[in-house]
């Protein structure tokens, strides 16, 4: 999703924007939650957020999606997952992956998983289906999600503060990232192919 998409919203709805974006991010419905964290933060510079709610708005939002994810597991299983994961982009082989990373890595997944796309979508998916406890889950996610959103934004509040990036440039800035995302995606997957034929 564009920049020039979300940030209008932003702009108009603010925390409740904030709120919703993080939350349809986490539950694998396609949002972009890194870099709305990181212009949250040069919008905090700009004076047109308060931090504070901003920080909790996403915050909030990711716990929500964290929680709504891991019921999803729990109480309707893999089963359900499998038919109805396509649409929130959980493949059957994401999913097999997911399921031997998940069992390697568990409580580590919940904590740092929010650092990787893909896998910060689906392990409390996956942490619901295995019946991993509640309350530890609850704790490391919400450490999990602290620690991904906070560095993020404030990393768009420093440089906001320190460089002048006007807000109509915005969806320039957005794009040049999403095709930096995508060469790095690029990149990734030919290595990938190499080992794979060597």
């Amino acid at each position: 999703m564009e920049t020039s998409v979300w940030l209008p919203y932003v702009q108009s709805y603010g925390y409740v924007m904030l709120f919703l974006f993080l939350f349809c991010g986490i539950v694998g419905i396609p949002a972009p939650e890194e870099s709305l964290l990181f212009f949250v933060g040069l919008i905090v510079a700009k004076e047109q957020l308060l931090l504070w709610p901003s920080l909790a708005s996403c915050w909030g939002g990711a716990m929500v999606g964290m929680v709504a994810a891991y019921g999803v597991g729990r109480w309707w299983g893999a089963p359900f997952m499998k038919k109805y994961g396509k649409y929130v982009g959980i493949t059957d082989e994401r999913w097999g992956r997911a399921q031997l990373w998940f069992r390697h890595y568990g409580k580590w997944g919940i904590l740092f998983g929010c650092y990787a796309p893909g896998v910060r979508q689906i392990c409390p998916y996956m942490a619901g289906v295995s019946r991993f406890p509640f309350r530890s889950f609850l704790l490391l996610a919400a450490f999990g999600t602290a620690g991904w959103v906070a560095p993020l934004m404030f990393i768009g509040l420093l440089l906001g503060r320190h460089v002048h990036i006007p807000l109509v440039s915005f969806p320039l800035v957005g794009l040049a990232l999403f095709l930096l995302f995508l060469l790095v995606a690029w990149i990734g997957q030919r290595r990938r192919k190499k080992s794979f034929e060597g």
